[in-house]
C-alpha cells in the first residue's frame, strides 16, 4: 500500500463517518469534519503541499517509489 492511496482511503473514512455523525444529529461536527476537509484539500490544491499525505509518507512509501522498485 502507497501513501498516495492510503490518503484517500483515510478521506473516504472521514466522509463515512461524517455522515455518520450527521445521521446521528450531530450535525455541527459533521460539519467542522467537513470544513476541515474542505480547507486541507484546497492548501493542498493550491500549494501542492498536503500535510496528511507528508505524515503518511513518513509510513508508508509513495506510489511513485513503488513503480521504480518494480521495474
Amino acid at each position: 500500500m502507497c501513501a498516495e492511496r492510503m490518503q484517500r482511503i483515510v478521506q473516504a473514512i472521514l466522509l463515512g463517518m461524517t455522515l455518520g455523525f450527521w445521521g446521528s444529529g450531530m450535525v455541527q461536527i459533521a460539519f467542522l469534519v467537513v470544513l476541515a476537509m474542505i480547507i486541507l484539500l484546497l492548501i493542498g490544491g493550491f500549494t501542492g503541499f498536503c500535510p496528511g499525505l507528508l505524515i503518511l509518507k513518513a509510513i508508508l512509501p509513495s506510489c511513485d517509489e513503488m513503480k521504480k522498485e518494480a521495474r
